[in-house]
Order: structure tokens, then sequence, then C-alpha cells
């Protein structure tokens, strides 16, 4: 079976959610008349990460905020993953959705591996779960969720049959950085390429764009680079474009997974991974 997915880099601003949504829902629009099964959005596009207006306007999901995909996707009947913050009992998460062709929210994930940055604005995530669609089981995790020190993350993902991953991002450099200097050269791409190959899995990351104003990283900007990967490369990746969002839109075929339960343990040994040769 075969997917085709729209990645939106979108030019999130902080604090200022009317105008986030109104730049997302041109790229689902986009993504639609594309014929895309799927877009995914980045992470906390509502008022972009870490800013502060999350404290006062931060709101619960289902909610106003999630209630404008939900429309969009039963609208233009398509796939959305987007990142939103979301207050729930008094607290703030970091989380990301995933709304069928049909307007539900079949999965709603909270973000687990939080930068030190990120502890005054989010609470940790307690949950992890995959969902049955026609495209395969498909996992939801955030960002840093997928540095190579939390990749038991997607590892779990993988070993409750993703087939595919899906990680809304907001990947931030100095405002110095250039395209020339190769900004990530292997932060993201070896870990989800590790994470495509060692589960045979479909894991695509989309990232913002635009400057940090306000919270702890002003001044550093969201470059792109969104990055699509199986077990045999990149499919896909953004442009280094920090001014203004656009839609990358691929299709490949979805994996299948090979193995099960101790399955997954005898082949990833074969594969040199020993998740207790450094205690």
């Amino acid at each position: 079976m075969k997917i085709k997915i729209g990645m939106a880099q979108l030019l999130v601003e902080g604090g200022e959610p009317e105008r986030n949504f109104n730049r997302a829902e041109k790229l689902v629009v986009e993504a639609a008349q594309q014929n895309c099964d799927l877009v995914l959005l980045p992470e906390t596009i509502d008022f972009a990460w870490t800013h502060p207006s999350v404290y006062n306007e931060a709101q619960p999901i289902p909610g106003k905020f999630s209630y404008i995909f939900t429309e969009l996707a039963k609208q233009h009947n398509i796939y959305i993953c987007v990142g939103l913050s979301e207050r729930s009992n008094e607290k703030i998460y970091n989380t990301a959705i995933l709304i069928n062709k049909y307007g539900d929210i079949i999965l709603k994930y909270s973000k687990i591996n939080l930068l030190e940055v990120e502890h005054p604005f989010y609470e940790v995530g307690t949950k992890l779960e995959v969902v049955d669609t026609e495209f395969g089981k498909i996992g939801v995790n955030i960002c840093a969720d997928n540095y190579s020190g939390a990749l038991s993350i997607g590892h779990t993902l993988g070993r409750m049959g993703a087939n595919i991953l899906l990680s809304p991002s907001s990947w931030t450099v100095d405002y110095c950085v250039t395209e020339e200097m190769d900004p990530y050269k292997d932060k993201w791409k070896k870990p989800l390429q590790s994470l495509a190959s060692l589960f045979n899995m479909l894991v695509v990351s989309t990232t913002s764009v635009g400057y940090i104003v306000g919270g702890p990283y002003e001044g550093k900007k969201m470059v792109g680079c969104s990055l699509a990967v199986n077990k045999n490369g990149i499919i896909k990746e953004g442009h280094f474009n920090e001014f203004a969002g656009e839609l990358v839109v691929f299709e490949t075929d979805v994996p299948k997974n090979k193995f099960k339960g101790t399955q997954i343990s005898d082949y990833l040994s074969s594969r040199g991974v020993d998740y207790y040769s450094k205690m």
C-alpha cells in the first residue's frame, strides 16, 4: 500500500495562534489539492514552542483549537497530525493529535523527553500508543523524543507495531547558523534512520520555520529541514528556510512489520542492539 504525505513546514510566530492557524489551513488545503492522504504539521503551532503566552491561553483537547483541525480534516477528507499546547487539569502539555479524514481525534500524545528549558512550560507525558488506520498502525511522538538518548520511545512504538511514526517538531539552531553548515548533521538524520531501519518503519518529522520571539530560546531560529526516512534512507527532505513555509510532498510504500514480541528482541540482538551493554 502507498501513502502520500505532505510535510507542512510552517512559519510559526510566538503568541500568534490565529496567524499560525491561517497559514496552517493554507498548507492543509494545498496538501488536499495535491491528493495527499495525510498532512503533518509541526510542534506547538498555536503559540510556538516555549512561548510564555501558553500559561494563560492554552486550550483543552478537544477544544476550540483542535476543533479547527478536526473540521479541516473532515472538510478536505485528509488525515492531519498537528502539535498543540494542551491545558488539562490545570497542567499544560506539549501535545500532538492525529485526526482521521472524518474529523475524529484517533490518537493524542504528550511529549515525554522534554528539554530542560521546557520544564517550566510543560508536564511530562505519561503514555505511548499506536492506532490502526487504513495505512497500517501509526504512532506519534514529538521532536526531542527522537534524540539519540531517548530512542527507547521510538523503539517502544516500533515494538507496538507502528508502520508509520509521525513526529511534529520544532528544530532550532542559533541565529548565525547557515545552510552551508549542515545544521543537523547526525543529530536528526542518524536517529531517525536508526528507527526506520531497525523496525522497518516510515519515520516522518515536520518542523517549524521562523525566528523565535519570547521564551528561553528567543533569538534562535527554526529552519525547516523536515525529514521522511525509511529503512533505505532519506525519502524527502525539506529546505533549510527560516523565512517562509512550504509544503513538501512525497509518496511511498507503507512498510510491513516482520516481527512481533520476543522476535523483535532476537532480531535487534542480531543487529547488535544491546539495551544492557552500558549498565
